[in-house]
């Protein structure tokens, strides 16, 4: 029989545990030789609001006679952009009132971009430099920077004159790939970055806080920063070659205090727990290395299963008995979850695809479109904060939502079986397409384009049909346990 009680008393602890910050996102970076197939992978959690609906969308190439000036609805940043705008996928929200938050894409030139992972820079450093109220923030990141870049690397050179010129109003980390390689941006105060290329054999998972180390400042081709930042950081006292050694930029200008200790540090640990389980590490560590070596080659689907953990058998899973603060990767906040994915030898639009999971990763599924469609299926252009029937972020948000109250009991009979063959079956799918996609691309670019667009929709139908379908399940359940008494002699 169900422990309804006992159970509800666990929800509720959980859900202290996972209210939702103004710092949130967990990334989590892929180097091509860390991968199964040789390809980059960038991801990350998108985590602010429980009912907020994000879309998936197609922005075409664009070509103005003269310069448009950029203002955000957010902060007013404003900053004049290219004629050429090029084609790129991204997430905004339903609404512009409070700037588009992009947040993640691919343009057409086979470049992945995720904005932002938020962070904290101590008061020191902000008094050197303070944060600029109008300068660049993650609400226009995207929009003025992926469309208008070829590479990764233009990707952070792009962003770090903005912050330069303009000035950043917010602390983050920015992700930028393509099929060669991955750079790590981190904004650490008003006008001073830094940016690590990933090392190719090496991951990474990475929460609301600064972690990039020791910067060789000698190797362009591995670091790249603001301007003279080792001799700003020198003469501002946040670093003294003599007692600190090797320049730090994590040291120089991020934290380690205790809501590190239980908001983000244990990300890191139970990222690296998942994909070098041989590594025997104490999740209150506060000295994680950036870069790990995974035990086995990483594929979509180890990418997928670290954004959908919450500590998952270990003794720290809040959903279970663990009524400790540890901030878990998978929280009910996520809007949505992305996984952006670069292949070798293949055109851009066929090799790169971006995997999308509307609402919270454990109880969605992440579907694949490939950079090259043309349009998003319809389901992925609507909704709101209101819920619906139709829109697909409020189909997934309703399974998460159904899910929840009787956790332990749906996840176990119903919604993790489902979910997963549901998955199954869109990977299966997908590499029927994407065989097919390839071989239309050598023949014809634009057949290729419709034709991805086409399956692309039609897998997406098939997986709301299938979601809606477990939905239905669950409501019917849920009816069942309706505390009401009748007589059955009656």
């Amino acid at each position: 029989m169900y422990k309804y009680f006992t159970y509800s008393s666990t929800y509720f602890v959980l859900l202290s545990v996972i209210i939702p910050s103004a710092l949130a996102c967990t990334t989590v970076l892929v180097g091509k030789d860390a991968s199964v197939d040789g390809s980059t992978m960038i991801a990350r959690n998108e985590d602010m609001k429980t009912a907020w609906d994000k879309r998936f969308v197609v922005y075409p190439e664009k070509r103005d006679s003269k310069s448009k000036l950029y203002i955000s609805k957010g902060n007013g940043f404003a900053y004049s952009l290219p004629l050429i705008r090029y084609k790129y996928t991204a997430t905004p929200e339903w609404t512009e009132k409070e700037g588009q938050y992009e947040e993640a894409g691919i343009n057409q030139f086979g470049v992945a971009m995720s904005a932002t992972e938020s962070a904290n820079a101590n008061d020191k450093a902000l008094k050197a430099d303070p944060l600029v109220k109008n300068g660049i923030a993650e609400d226009s990141m995207l929009t003025v920077v992926l469309p208008y870049i070829k590479t990764a690397r233009e990707g952070v050179e792009r962003l770090g004159k903005i912050v330069e010129e303009k000035g950043a109003a917010e602390i983050n980390g920015v992700i930028f790939s393509d099929k060669n390689e991955i750079w790590y941006m981190e904004i650490g105060s008003g006008h001073h970055w830094v940016a690590v290329r990933v090392p190719d054999n090496k991951y990474a998972v990475i929460p609301n806080k600064l972690c990039i180390d020791n910067v060789n400042f000698h190797d362009s081709k591995n670091y790249l920063s603001s301007p003279n930042l080792l001799a700003f950081a020198e003469e501002k006292g946040l670093y003294n070659p003599k007692k600190d050694g090797e320049f730090s930029f994590k040291k120089a200008f991020g934290t380690e205090n205790e809501h590190d200790k239980q908001y983000n540090n244990p990300r890191i640990w139970d990222g690296q727990r998942i994909l070098t389980p041989s590594l025997k590490q104490n999740v209150e560590n506060k000295n994680f290395k950036m870069f790990q070596t995974p035990d086995k080659k990483i594929s979509v689907s180890d990418v997928s299963q670290v954004l959908r953990s919450h500590f998952n058998g270990t003794p720290y899973d809040p959903y279970n008995k663990f009524q400790g603060k540890f901030r878990p990767i998978n929280v009910a906040h996520t809007m949505e979850s992305h996984i952006l994915q670069c292949r070798q030898n293949m055109p851009s639009a066929v090799g790169c695809v971006h995997w999308i999971s509307l609402g919270v990763p454990e109880t969605s599924v992440f579907i694949p479109f490939h950079s090259g469609i043309l349009e998003t299926p319809k389901e992925y252009q609507i909704g709101t904060d209101i819920p619906d029937f139709n829109s697909a972020y409020w189909t997934y948000r309703r399974t998460g939502a159904l899910t929840m109250p009787y956790y332990h009991e749906y996840m176990e009979k119903y919604t993790r079986p489902q979910l997963t063959k549901i998955q199954q079956r869109v990977m299966h799918t997908f590499k029927e397409i994407d065989k097919q996609a390839l071989a239309l691309y050598k023949e014809s670019p634009r057949r290729a384009e419709v034709y991805m667009t086409e399956k692309g929709r039609q897998l997406s139908t098939e997986t709301l049909q299938a979601v809606r379908k477990l939905n239905a399940e669950l409501l019917k359940q849920t009816t069942t346990k309706t505390p009401v008494y009748h007589d059955p002699h009656l």
